[in-house]
C-alpha cells in the first residue's frame, strides 16, 4: 500500500477524535483501538499524521486519552510494542508534558498484567503513574462526564456483557469475541 493510500486509511479509520472535556477541564483525546490499522501502516504515516492532524489540534493545553481497547486483536489491530516506542518517541515534549492522564478503558488481563510488569520500563518518564485502567464505562464517568467523549455502540455492547458477566470483568472468563 503507497503511503498516500495509507494516510487515506488512517484519516478514514475514525481511531482519533478530539472533543470534549474531563470532569477537570482537559481536553478529550479518544482513541478507539478497534479502528487502529496497525498491520496496514507504517510508522512514517503514523507519525507524520499526528504532527499534522492531532498536535496541531491540541495546542498548548493539558489533555487526556481515553483510550477504547475494546475488541483489540493481536493478530489484526494492535500495534504493538515497536510502534508505540516509535510513536512515543515522536512526540514534541510539550505534548508528553501535557498529557495529564491516560484513561485505558476494557483492558484485558493480558494487556493489565504486561503492563505491570513492564509498563514503569516501557511508557515515558511519569507516563505509567498517568495509566488508569477502567474496567467498565461506570467507572469512566467518575474522570468524564457523560455526552462529553464519543463512546461507539459496540463498547456499549461489551461493557453490557461485562455487567452480565461479571467473571470476564474479574480475567477468569473468556470473552466471547
Amino acid at each position: 500500500m503507497s503511503l498516500p493510500e495509507q494516510e487515506q486509511l488512517l484519516e478514514k479509520s475514525q481511531l482519533f477524535h478530539i472533543k470534549g472535556t474531563d470532569s477537570t477541564g482537559r481536553c478529550i483525546i479518544r482513541i478507539v483501538g478497534k479502528f487502529f490499522p496497525a498491520r496496514a501502516l507504517n510508522v512514517k504515516v503514523w507519525k507524520k499524521y499526528m504532527q499534522e492532524k492531532v498536535f496541531p489540534a491540541l495546542g498548548q493545553q493539558p489533555f487526556c486519552l481515553v483510550y477504547l481497547h475494546t475488541h483489540v486483536q493481536s493478530s489484526k489491530n494492535s500495534p504493538g510494542i515497536s510502534i508505540l516506542r516509535s510513536i512515543n518517541e515522536a512526540l514534541p515534549i510539550t505534548i508528553k508534558r501535557n498529557l495529564e492522564a491516560i484513561y485505558f478503558v476494557h483492558p484485558d488481563l493480558q494487556t493489565k498484567l504486561f503492563m505491570a510488569t513492564f509498563g514503569r520500563f516501557l511508557l515515558s518518564r511519569g507516563w505509567y503513574e498517568k495509566l488508569r485502567f477502567i474496567n467498565r464505562l461506570e467507572f469512566l464517568w467518575e474522570h468524564v462526564r457523560r455526552g462529553e467523549v464519543e463512546i461507539p455502540e459496540f463498547v456499549y455492547h461489551h461493557d453490557e456483557d461485562l455487567v452480565r458477566l461479571s467473571l470476564i470483568d474479574q480475567g477468569l472468563q473468556r470473552d466471547r469475541h
